[in-house]
């Protein structure tokens, strides 16, 4: 291919409202006293850091469903226990490709000053990539207690095991958002411009 024929693209002018808007990261910045590339490399580090936890889960788990089909006990599932790992298998491929997304939207944008927008959206398939992981694992239990135990323990180890899930990584770090608990006011802020942890 020619140049001409694939032109690069021009650097567009920041947009400011909708999903992709920047401002939050300039108030962090302003608040922190850091420049608002610091700000989104931060970012960035965090969530590719809780990436890398939330994968590791996901990928041990795929790796068993995927060869759970290849054991000869799978042909003595019944119909309840067939229609739970197909649960399973689809809600940990889903959370897989959530969480894998992320990398292929980096190479895309890359070197495009957006950076924002790449937080911004590996931050929400990051959230429902865990969501789809709580159902993953709570299928998961149900599936191997249903076979071990019956069904009956099957579903209440599930069932504890998504509330769980739903309590930990969803209602309490929501109710602690909400309520402003650990909030450090801005008097507190170091002299380097940073709060402490």
């Amino acid at each position: 291919m020619r140049a001409e024929e694939n032109p690069p693209s021009k650097p567009a002018e920041p947009v400011t409202g909708g999903l992709f808007d920047g401002t939050a990261a300039v108030r962090t910045a302003q608040s922190r006293g850091e420049t608002v590339d610091q700000v989104l490399d931060r970012n960035l580090n965090e969530l590719l850091q809780e990436l890398r936890v939330a994968f590791t889960g996901v990928q041990i788990l795929f790796a068993f469903l995927l060869s759970l089909a290849f054991t000869q006990r799978f042909g003595d599932l019944d119909s309840f226990e067939l229609t739970v790992y197909t649960t399973t298998l689809m809600t940990t491929a889903l959370a897989t490709l959530l969480l894998i997304a992320p990398v292929s939207f980096h190479r895309l944008v890359f070197r495009r000053r957006q950076k924002a927008a790449l937080v911004i959206v590996a931050d929400r398939l990051l959230i429902i990539g865990l969501a789809l992981l709580v159902a993953s694992i709570s299928s998961a239990v149900l599936l191997i207690l249903d076979v071990a135990l019956g069904r009956g323990p099957a579903i209440v180890g599930s069932s504890a095991t998504a509330l769980v899930g739903l309590l930990t990584w969803y209602a309490l770090p929501l109710a602690i958002r909400r309520s402003g608990h650990g909030v450090m006011p801005h008097d507190q802020v170091r002299g380097d411009g940073h709060q402490d942890a």
